[in-house]
């Protein structure tokens, strides 16, 4: 617990290493705010003293690892006085003349995300922190808040240390490192393994401090004999070994399925020299030289950052050598500029991961670089301008249970349900949405927590598609308006069947056509689905209909004539020998129908007709290969039909496919074959040859079935052929 006395040592060594940061009187201030605020808290004495102990260690870590200034400092001292609704922002930022609305918005966002206790190991939620986090400075105090806390991990209770250390590893250790903050990222990797392995991180700290004064002695005796032969370079250098963090020993334990024992490079020498940019890539790539004649390299441990520096800015020249007593050491080639990147930490220097090469990220990566590279490390207050920003075309939202989901920007509470369930969307009526009952075309916001509500009468509508957004949304919402549709459609047919078998009048569905086009419907399936709802009368449609049926009654009625002026009128030709006759149900006329292209029946198939979404009629071969799925699916849309009278003058293309032996002469004799056929022509042919055999498409026009097998039997006759089958899938 922390005393009095360590709170003024404190606070007075953060006051004396930055005494430029605030003026006395807004020190003086701040003290009274923090103890007036913890005072009103009703807390006791120690945990007033420790709230302001850890206020004032983070306070040094932000301003002395990780080189903030006044804005961050301000941000840290009065958040929790915003958020208790002591002060405002506007207020605190015209008190002390400075912006603030970003970090400590940004501060206040973050610790409602962690309340949510959502699940920290996503990829999303790391997304949703960072665009709460709009403002980088927040994103590094959040860092330096927890490395104060796993420092004082032992503080806390066993279940607490266990989630805390497990945090510090996935998500933030890996954000430091992406903020360029080295040191503070090895820190917490160490600590997080302390208590998430401690038994692990006791072994190899242990082994590490036996073999510590061995291990200085070698380093020692690695680097007298170079250090004499840089100085003869001349340019000014300072020369250091250091030993690697257990994190990355451990690392390198498991990667190579070893043991401490084996692990060569437990430790690093590495030159610096304080030399102008212009000769910092000669005096590193001389350095190497010089190393390299006086120990023998490992040619496939050498790695050139110095020519191609890595995405975060990194800039180093690293080489293993074989040293002293046969043993592998690691050396580093740096200069002081190339070494501050590396070791303190520049936030430009990492483009986060996914986003690579986004719009104006570049820009806000120079803009950032350029700031954080200035001597004077207050100059990061102006960084206000710069905002992250990065995911704002996504929107990251939580269920009930604290899962994350992520839709696009302008999503809505429709799209949410849809996202979860198709089930579930089809039947939302609304949304709970942060305890407040919402509409379904509530926009949602990041970090709102949704739960869906639904109605079992409930059922989507023509509307919805003007609120969702999502493609996933859209297209579902679209299958069940065609599926309401069908549905609709079959219950007004049998609605009309059953009512008209009541009535005892023959029901035709011709008739019924016809009548729906009277009526301005464009398809027989509309005027089913009006019927359906309720929008039409069944009595209406059956008077309509009787009239309709009279009517035609009457012009089909014979006229009388006298005896005496008779003239025997020349018989009617039978249609059927000039046109197909194609009966479908019960004998209907006038009926719209089409020829299907994906079997491509002709005269003589076995069909049977399948009624469009459009009202018209598309005739199928039996053997179509989608028969099987259309008879399941839509079973009441289907119709019988057959062909009756003869086929003349009609033609029709079919694909034939040939296979035989790649003899000289064979295409020449097909081709020979069908120009000498009378009523058939060929349209195309196309073949391809391949190892002594040949396979031909042939699109030949016929006339009907018959004449289709006497073709192909005269084909399959001709000396080459082994096969002459019929393509379903024929297309025209």
């Amino acid at each position: 617990m922390a005393s009095s006395f360590l709170i003024r040592s404190l606070y007075r060594n953060v006051v004396s290493s930055h005494s430029k940061i605030f003026s006395f009187g807004e020190r003086r201030k701040l003290i009274q705010w923090m103890k007036s605020m913890y005072a009103a808290s009703g807390e006791s004495h120690d945990i007033q003293r420790e709230n302001i102990y850890q206020k004032l260690s983070i306070l040094q870590i932000v301003l002395d690892e990780i080189g903030l200034g006044r804005t961050a400092a301000l941000a840290i001292l009065t958040v929790d006085q915003v958020e208790s609704g002591l002060i405002t922002v506007k207020e605190l930022e015209q008190r002390f003349n400075t912006p603030l609305n970003s970090v400590v918005t940004g501060l206040i966002r973050i610790k409602e995300l962690n309340d949510k206790n959502a699940s920290f190991e996503t990829e999303n939620f790391r997304k949703l922190f960072l665009s709460f986090a709009e403002d980088v400075r927040v994103i590094l105090i959040i860092i330096a808040q927890q490395l104060y806390t796993i420092r004082n991990l032992t503080d806390y209770a066993e279940e607490n240390r266990q989630q805390v250390a497990r945090q510090c590893a996935y998500l933030y250790a890996p954000l430091a490192h992406r903020m360029g903050l080295y040191k503070i990222k090895t820190e917490l990797e160490d600590l997080s393994l302390k208590f998430t392995n401690r038994e692990i991180y006791s072994e190899i700290a242990r082994k590490l401090n036996e073999t510590k004064r061995s291990r200085d002695q070698y380093i020692s005796s690695f680097i007298e004999p170079l250090e004499a032969k840089l100085i003869q370079m001349g340019y000014p250098f300072s020369i250091k070994g250091r030993t690697k963090s257990i994190h990355s020993i451990y690392n390198k334990i498991k990667k190579q399925n070893t043991s401490f024992d084996n692990i060569y490079d437990l430790f690093a020498i590495r030159i610096i020299f304080d030399l102008p940019l212009e000769k910092e890539k000669a005096a590193c790539w001389q350095a190497y030289s010089v190393v390299a004649d006086m120990y023998q390299p490992n040619p496939k441990r050498l790695r050139d950052w110095l020519s191609i520096p890595k995405t975060n800015g990194y800039e180093s020249l690293h080489t293993t050598v074989l040293g002293p007593q046969g043993k592998w050491v690691e050396v580093q080639i740096r200069t002081t500029r190339m070494d501050e990147v590396a070791e303190k930490g520049l936030a430009a220097h990492w483009k986060y991961k996914g986003i690579k090469g986004e719009t104006g990220m570049d820009e806000w990566l120079k803009n950032i670089r350029e700031i954080l590279e200035n001597p004077d490390l207050n100059a990061v207050d102006f960084m206000d301008e710069f905002k992250l920003n990065l995911y704002n075309e996504e929107v990251f939202v939580f269920t009930p249970n604290g899962d994350l989901h992520k839709l696009p920007k302008g999503a809505t509470a429709l799209d949410f349900a849809f996202s979860i369930h198709s089930g579930l969307g089809a039947k939302c009526v609304g949304a709970r949405v942060n305890g407040r009952n919402l509409p379904i075309k509530y926009v949602l916001n990041n970090g709102d927590s949704v739960e869906v509500l639904t109605s079992p009468t409930q059922k989507p509508n023509q509307s919805w598609l003007s609120i969702v957004t999502t493609s996933k949304a859209r297209n579902k919402i679209r299958q069940a308006l065609k599926e309401i549709e069908y549905k609709d459609a079959e219950l007004g047919r049998e609605i009309v069947s059953r009512r008209f078998k009541n009535w005892k009048i023959d029901l035709e569905e011709g008739k019924i056509s016809k009548l729906a086009k009277k009526k301005g419907f464009k398809t027989v399936s509309d005027f089913y689905q009006e019927l359906a709802q309720g929008r039409l009368d069944i009595l209406d449609v059956r008077d309509a209909y009787l009239e309709l049926e009279k009517k035609e009654s009457l012009e089909t009625q014979p006229e009388t004539r006298s005896a005496d002026s008779f003239v025997k009128e020349p018989p009617v030709p039978d249609s059927s020998n000039k046109d197909d006759v194609l009966i479908i149900a019960q004998d209907l006329k006038n009926v719209d129908f089409k020829l299907s292209k994906c079997c491509n029946p002709i005269y003589g198939d076995d069909v049977f007709g399948f009624v469009s979404v459009g009202g018209g009629i598309k005739i199928h071969r039996s053997d179509c290969p989608n028969a099987p799925q259309l008879i399941s699916r839509f079973g009441y849309r289907i119709v019988k039909a057959r062909w009756s009278g003869k086929s003349v003058g009609s033609h029709y293309p079919i694909t034939l496919r040939i296979v035989g032996h790649d003899d000289i002469g064979i295409v020449a004799n097909i081709t020979s074959l069908i120009s000498k056929e009378k009523n058939i022509t060929l349209r195309s042919i196309s073949v391809d040859s391949n190892a002594g055999l040949f396979q031909g498409n042939l699109t030949i026009m016929v006339s009907d079935t018959k004449e289709l097998d006497q073709i192909v039997k005269k084909i399959s006759h001709i000396k080459g052929v082994k096969s002459v089958t019929r393509n379903g899938n024929y297309l025209g």
